[in-house]
């Protein structure tokens, strides 16, 4: 997992409300491995026409947008069913960030082990963003981790909670299993010092 500290990206905006996991990843890709590169499949089916062409129209198709890695979205963003594949498909893609009024705790849970950073910000404030964004297509947006800080393409500079722990682990690049290998030592230490093997009768 990368760590995550200050990304400037251009912010792709999905202004509509309810996008579900099913929608970000159908549910015929959750048999496929892990090795496979779920950015292939991401709205695989809300991205194209009925021939497999690209649609035009959709905002992951435009060109303002090839090389966005920030998503914010409208309210209820990837609701619904619980699949981590949805993450993995955003990860693929090469969006590192997203910003939402609000999150499924599973889907906010999986986003953090996989090294995608969910920004919670209060419904206003997405909401104006939401606009400059359609406002000026292909517009900047900066999300600092260290900071806790979203800069607006207008130059203001929201602030965002995140906890802490979490935090720590986006920062360095570590998930909940590599955290716990790093306390190895101080672990055996407190082993030794508190359990003894039962003397033998």
């Amino acid at each position: 997992m990368q760590p995550f500290q200050r990304l400037d990206s251009v912010a792709m905006p999905i202004d509509r409300a309810n996008v579900d996991t099913d929608q970000i990843l159908p549910a015929r890709y959750l048999q496929k491995p892990r090795a496979n590169d779920f950015g292939e499949y991401l709205f695989r089916d809300v991205r194209r026409l009925p021939d497999g062409r690209e649609d035009p129209g959709f905002v992951l198709n435009r060109p303002e947008y090839r090389d966005a890695r920030i998503v914010v979205a409208a309210r209820n963003f990837a609701c619904g069913s619980s699949r981590e594949h949805a993450v993995w498909a955003l990860y693929d893609h090469g969006f590192r960030a997203v910003v939402c009024s609000g999150f499924s705790d599973i889907f906010h849970a999986n986003a953090i082990k996989n090294g995608l950073l969910p920004v919670v910000l209060p419904q206003p404030q997405v909401d104006a963003l939401l606009a400059m964004l359609m406002r000026e297509p292909g517009a900047r947006v900066g999300v600092d981790l260290q900071a806790c800080q979203v800069h607006f393409p207008d130059s203001s500079v929201v602030s965002f909670d995140i906890d802490p722990f979490a935090r720590k682990c986006l920062l360095e690049g570590i998930d909940e299993l590599a955290y716990t290998l790093g306390l190895r030592d101080r672990i055996e230490a407190f082993e030794a010092q508190n359990f003894h093997p039962q003397e033998s009768m």
